[in-house]
This record gives structure tokens, C-alpha cells and sequence, in this order.
């Protein structure tokens, strides 16, 4: 048996940290982490997931370790137990911490763990089961529209509607929305639709041609949730979006909640009435980048679990590296993988990663090039910095280099004009346009310059595989 209890150190531990972080930050990581109790080694916490655990243990573990010892004057170490979350727990752990929340908290952690008595309620026929807020990974990358989401899922209708998610190909667009809708759907009655805007439009043509108009505004307008994915494919149809516009119109003043998606802001639709763009952009837009290194580690991690293939840290790390696109690329060279390992019976090594996932890393026209890696080799090749690229000098020394990496990152990766942009100093995604133009300009005039660039691209995707 311990000879302490070394609970009330825990808790002036975490005032300390607290301090130290900030409550946003403290909120993100220490919520969903409980003090167990104390063995003759230490202290024993709770965490909801391996992917959580890793992340608490790599983030803050020696900032713990070390406020511990200065409180008690002894070395504790820490001990991590997986204790994945019941359904009214995580409903709890989104709310905005009380006295009165703090009080349910401590009561259900004193409570002994029991089977809820009632039925679990049915998945809901148009989301997947897969897409929760529990596998969502939350980076720098989509930490505002992850929490405007769960704050969304907790109050449908009101502060934050419309919202509108935009970003690139594979950023996690849908799992965001639908795990809103699973959310709303597991924790109340409404009336939830999902539907992608293809869809949407496939129904209103075919009630229109059966005469069934009636029974299409029926469907879209008495409902309480309404998720619209990929609004881009409204373009151009004006049917279509004169329908959507009075079916938001109907729903906004009811106080329905709505979500949107597109792989871009509405500003960048062309062919989108005014009036229904103006919609579009009435409520809360967020956007989603792509994952940066850090994120991209913690999400091939988490495809992991569950999985018997053990993937060693440095594969993690080479694929986090050359793949920076989004999740969908990440999950693709990883699933690969794991195929190869089932399949053959080996282990999977940095070498056999190698081999297996080439084309991958140098495949001509794809996102999972970095755009930093575009920028090091323009910067190295015009001896300038990576943040004269980034930067508002106008010498053309600069400029010219400038205008070549955004064309470039264009041309070889997915990006699209805004993303780039914002790599490079937060531009507008005309300014990208512009640069693209200048570029293409001189290509027709310059006979050189386009083998010039040609070597450039080459010189990126060997930097790309050897970094």
C-alpha cells in the first residue's frame, strides 16, 4: 500500500500548470485528464485514448514531473491508464467548466462505473459511425473550427448559424460536419439531414420532373438541422440555388441550424447568385488548413490504434514529412503500409517505406509536397530567405523568386490560390493569381525560363524524399 495519497498535490499541480498555459490551452489537454489514485511508484492518471496519452506525456510530462517536485520535494513519476470515455462523459467534457459542472464532475468521478440502463440510441442513417469529435485530431491547423463546432453541437440554431467549412481536398470538411450532426442527433430529437449538394440537386430535379415540389419543401424545410456538403457543385445551378435560397431562408427564420461546406470561400464562386452567396457568408466562416508536422504525427498515430501492424516512429516521421497535403494522403501511404505488412508478413522498416511509398512522395501533381519545401529551394536557389518570400519587400531580387514559388506550389501541388496565399505572408488569393500570370507571361516571352522552372520542380521533389 502507498504511504501517501498524493491527491491534493495533484490539484495545486494543475492550479500551477494552469497558470502557465492559459485556460484555452489547460482545457484542451487537462480536461480529460483524472487523477486515479497513487501506487508505490507514483501517481496514476486517467486519459480517454493512447493518442491522448501520447500527446499529454510528449507536451507537458517534464512540466508536471518537475512542479510535482517542487511541491512535494520528491520525484513522482507519472503512470498513464487508457479509460476510454462513456458517451454522457465526453457530453460533459464539452462543457464550459462551473462550479456547478465542477460539482457533476466530482461526483461521477467518485461514482462507481455502470452500464447506462437505457437503450443506445441508433446511429444515425447518413452519418458514419467513424466520424466523431472523439477521432478528430485538433491541430494548430483547425483548432477554431473544431471548437466552433463542438460549441455549434452543443447549441444548434443560435450564436453560430449559418456556418460555412471551407479548406482543400481531404482536410476533414465532412468528418467536422457530420460529427456535429452525430453530436446533435446522440444528445437530443431533432431532425437531422445530411446531404451533398450533388444529391441535393439530383432530388429537387426529380421531384421537379414528378410534379412532387410540395414533398421536396416538406423534406428540407421542417427539419432542425440541415448539412449541406460541397457547395461548389451548386454552380451554375440556378434552379437549384433559387430553391436553396428560399429553403435557408425558411430554415434561418426558424432558427434551424445550418452547415455548409466548400473547398474554397464562397467569395472565390463564381457562377453563386449574389443573394444566395451573401447567405452563404452570413454566419460564422471558418476554414481548415493543412495539418502541419506536429498534427500530422499525432494522426497517423491514431489511425494506428487499434491495428496489430506496429509502424516504427521514424516511418511515422518520414511520411509526416513528405506527405503534407491532408489526412486523406496520410491515410492513404499508411494504409498502404499496413496492406504490405498483413499481406507479406514483414515488419515494416524506414527502408521498406521507402520503397513502397516513392511514388507517392514524387508523384508529379499532388499536395503531399510542403509548401515550406518549395519555398527552401527558391530561397536557397536566389539566395534569399524563406521569409523574404513570405515578406513585403518588393525588390525585384525578391519578387521575381516570389512569384516563382507561388506558381510552382500551384502547379505541383492541390493548394488552392487562398492556401497559398496564406503561406506565403497571409496574401489575398488574387495577389497568387497575379503572380501566376507574371510567371506565365514571361515563360512565353523567355524561352529558358520554363526548362528553369522544370529543374526547380525536379531539385523540390528530391529535397521533398531526402529531407
Amino acid at each position: 500500500m502507498a504511504e501517501w495519497d498524493y491527491g491534493i498535490f495533484w490539484n495545486e499541480t494543475l492550479n500551477q500548470i494552469r497558470e502557465q498555459l492559459g485556460e484555452g490551452e489547460f482545457n484542451r489537454w487537462f480536461k480529460l485528464v483524472n487523477y486515479q489514485g497513487t501506487t508505490e511508484k507514483g501517481i496514476v492518471l486517467t486519459v480517454p485514448s493512447a493518442f491522448y496519452r501520447d500527446e499529454v506525456k510528449r507536451r507537458y510530462q517534464n512540466s508536471i514531473e518537475t512542479t510535482l517536485k517542487m511541491i512535494t520535494g520528491k520525484d513522482i513519476a507519472l503512470d498513464f491508464e487508457v479509460k476510454p470515455l462513456t458517451q454522457g462523459e465526453f457530453a460533459l467534457s464539452q462543457q464550459p467548466e462551473t462550479p456547478e459542472t465542477e460539482r457533476v464532475r466530482e461526483v461521477t468521478q467518485s461514482r462507481p462505473t455502470v452500464k447506462p440502463v437505457q437503450e443506445k440510441k441508433r446511429p444515425h442513417p447518413q452519418l458514419r459511425e467513424d466520424y466523431s469529435f472523439e477521432k478528430y485530431i485538433i491541430g494548430d491547423n483547425n483548432n477554431f473550427a473544431a471548437n466552433a463546432a463542438m460549441a455549434i453541437s452543443k447549441n444548434p440554431g443560435t450564436a453560430y448559424n449559418p456556418c460555412l467549412i471551407y479548406g482543400g481536398v481531404g482536410l476533414g470538411k465532412t468528418h467536422l460536419m457530420q460529427a456535429i450532426g452525430r453530436y446533435i442527433h446522440e444528445t437530443s430529437e431533432r431532425k437531422i439531414i445530411y446531404i451533398s449538394a450533388e444529391n441535393f440537386t439530383s432530388e429537387f430535379i426529380q421531384f421537379v420532373g414528378e410534379k412532387k415540389m410540395a414533398a421536396f419543401k416538406n423534406k428540407y424545410r421542417f427539419i432542425d438541422v440541415l448539412l449541406l456538403d460541397d457547395i461548389y457543385f451548386l454552380e451554375n445551378k440556378w434552379e437549384t440555388q433559387e430553391e436553396l435560397f428560399h429553403t435557408f431562408n425558411t430554415l434561418y427564420d426558424a432558427n434551424k441550424q445550418m452547415i455548409f461546406t466548400c473547398d474554397r470561400p464562397v467569395s472565390e464562386l463564381k457562377k453563386i447568385t449574389d443573394r444566395l452567396r451573401s447567405r452563404f457568408e452570413r454566419g460564422l466562416n471558418v476554414d481548415l488548413q493543412p495539418p502541419n508536422y506536429e498534427t500530422r504525427c499525432a494522426i497517423l498515430k491514431s489511425k494506428l490504434q487499434g491495428r496489430k501492424v506496429s509502424v516504427p516512429d521514424n516511418v511515422i516521421e518520414l511520411i509526416s514529412r513528405n506527405i503534407s497535403s491532408n489526412v486523406r494522403d496520410l491515410e492513404a501511404a499508411l494504409t498502404k503500409l499496413v496492406a504490405y505488412a498483413e499481406l507479406v508478413g514483414e515488419s515494416i522498416t524506414l527502408k521498406i517505406a521507402q520503397q513502397q511509398l516513392k511514388d507517392a512522395f514524387a508523384s508529379p501533381k499532388q499536395g503531399n509536397l510542403a509548401i515550406e519545401t518549395i519555398q527552401q529551394v527558391i530561397a536557397d536557389e536566389y539566395h534569399i530567405s524563406c521569409n523574404d518570400l513570405k515578406g513585403k519587400k518588393k525588390a525585384q531580387t525578391i519578387v521575381i523568386p516570389r512569384q516563382l514559388a507561388m506558381y510552382i506550389t500551384r502547379e505541383i501541388t492541390e493548394y488552392s490560390n487562398t492556401e497559398i496565399g496564406q503561406a506565403f505572408g497571409g496574401r489575398d488569393h488574387s495577389t497568387v493569381m497575379y503572380s501566376c500570370q507574371k510567371v506565365e507571361d514571361r515563360i512565353r516571352s523567355d524561352p529558358n525560363m520554363d526548362a528553369n522552372i522544370q529543374n526547380l520542380i525536379k531539385t523540390i521533389k528530391e529535397y521533398s524524399i531526402e529531407a
